[in-house]
């Protein structure tokens, strides 16, 4: 849901889908941050015999932009080519896949990582579609892992995933390949009117109360992550000490582009494009285009940089949300239903960042330019005992000081727009009682994630799929 098939161009080309885009300091290595963008959204796991891969059509980028004027300073991009050792059999592996050479695993998908470094400033930084794709080749032909079908052809899957771990020797490590889903939501009842089970009984139609359940769990997602040193991508080649400096913060964002003229053959092998690349995907904050941008507007969202942004700024100051909710479960918002002024808190969260001074400590401001981007302060350290709730919930190393792939985004946002957050820019709002029970109410097991890079866990295979 975060952007799973969140407008209507993109949900009919899901390889070009960025469903979900996370930026954290690196836990096992805090002088390192983690970008993790995904694709391919509700992927199931038994997806034979042409399992899920990436898009060797699509470009694929992350932006990172260290001086606040929403356009990047720093992208990587990644390119895919697969391969066929025979064209003679229908089978995706003819034998166990033992390694990424396996003569068992017949198609196969390689890739390449450029980098993008600007150097000028304001109108000299080029937004990123007119960007030519042709960076500084950082390597070529990097294997992804296979997908996992199962516990024949893919026996010992996590060796082979660690295999796909490709440490750079500019300094990045990279990998790209299928992960399990790690993002988390009720996603069949969210979007029946607002549906949260364990509040069924105040529903404007009501129904008895349930449990909250996580289809996404049992679901697999295509991965591209990359760990960078922080010295690589602040503005001055530092690593900040100081969570007050604004060069601590970083604006990051992800997308994917298609070339402009499409051509397909008589043969149905596929499209050929030309011409220059055009942005057909991107995202920062989660949820934004999903929930915020209305469904007329949302395929020109993907099609422009955060620096267009100021053209969707009405529907952050007054979103449709926080005007349903207090429809849906009448007279448990009552002060939100009442609150005609712009949202200046969800302005400041979405598109500029919190100043300093809001809230103790803390700050990921990086101008007034309103811009969607995920904003990253890299001088604020991991926390070591973290809450899924993030800022809200106390811990200044979660969502939305960037996002962590366990941070309970739909919650966070969810009680920001219910008015939790009013009071951080208007004292003399009364947040509504209802708000504390407003939640997704999941919480994901821990094998959804894992310690070390690329964070997100294994993903399920096609054999024994676990029901949801």
């Amino acid at each position: 849901m975060s952007s799973h098939r969140e407008a209507p161009a993109i949900s009919q080309d899901p390889v070009a889908d960025n469903a979900d885009t996370y930026a954290f300091v690196s836990p096992d290595d805090p002088s390192t941050v983690t970008i993790i963008t995904n694709y391919v959204p509700l992927e199931g796991p038994p997806g034979g015999p042409n399992f899920f891969e990436f898009g060797d059509d699509v470009l694929y980028s992350i932006y990172i932009d260290n001086d606040g004027d929403a356009l990047p300073d720093v992208t990587y991009q990644f390119q895919f080519n697969t391969t066929l050792r025979n064209e003679e059999t229908f089978l995706y592996n003819t034998g166990p896949i033992g390694s990424l050479d396996s003569p068992s695993w017949n198609k196969r998908q390689f890739y390449d990582v450029s980098v993008i470094r600007e150097h000028g400033h304001n109108g000299a930084k080029k937004q990123h579609h007119e960007q030519d794709g042709k960076g500084r080749v950082l390597a070529r032909d990097l294997a992804c892992p296979p997908c996992n079908i199962g516990p024949r052809s893919t026996p010992n899957y996590d060796d082979l995933a660690n295999a796909a771990r490709h440490h750079l020797p500019s300094g990045e490590w990279v990998f790209a390949g299928q992960r399990n889903d790690g993002f988390f939501v009720d996603l069949g009842a969210i979007f029946d009117l607002g549906d949260i089970r364990e509040l069924n009984t105040l529903h404007l139609i009501p129904s008895a109360t349930g449990t909250s359940v996580d289809p996404l769990k049992t679901l697999n997602i295509h991965t591209i992550a990359i760990k960078v040193p922080i010295s690589m991508l602040t503005r001055d080649g530092s690593v900040p000490s100081d969570p007050a400096a604004a060069k601590s913060v970083l604006g990051i964002w992800g997308g994917a582009s298609r070339r402009k003229v499409q051509v397909r053959d008589e043969h149905g092998n596929g499209t050929k494009g030309s011409g220059p690349w055009v942005q057909v995907s991107r995202l920062g904050n989660p949820l934004f285009n999903e929930v915020i941008v209305p469904v007329g507007d949302k395929d020109r969202w993907n099609a422009v940089d955060p620096i267009d942004d100021d053209d969707f700024e009405k529907y952050v100051n007054q979103p449709e949300l926080a005007r349903l909710l207090p429809i849906l479960y009448p007279d448990k918002f009552p002060h939100l239903a009442a609150y005609s002024a712009d949202r200046a808190d969800l302005h400041a969260i979405l598109l500029t960042g919190i100043p300093s001074g809001i809230v103790d400590g803390f700050q990921n401001f990086t101008g007034p330019r309103p811009a969607d981007m995920l904003r990253l302060n890299v001088a604020i350290p991991p926390a070591g005992n973290p809450n899924a709730l993030g800022v809200v919930g106390g811990d200044l190393a979660g969502y939305p000081n960037g996002r962590r792939v366990f941070d309970d985004v739909v919650s966070i946002e969810l009680k920001a727009v219910a008015g939790a957050t009013i009071p951080l820019v208007d004292s003399s709002y009364k947040v509504d009682g209802a708000v504390g029970a407003v939640s997704s109410y999941l919480t994901p097991g821990t094998d959804r994630y894992r310690s070390t890079f690329p964070y997100l866990g294994s993903p399920h295979d096609g054999y024994d799929t676990p029901s949801s």
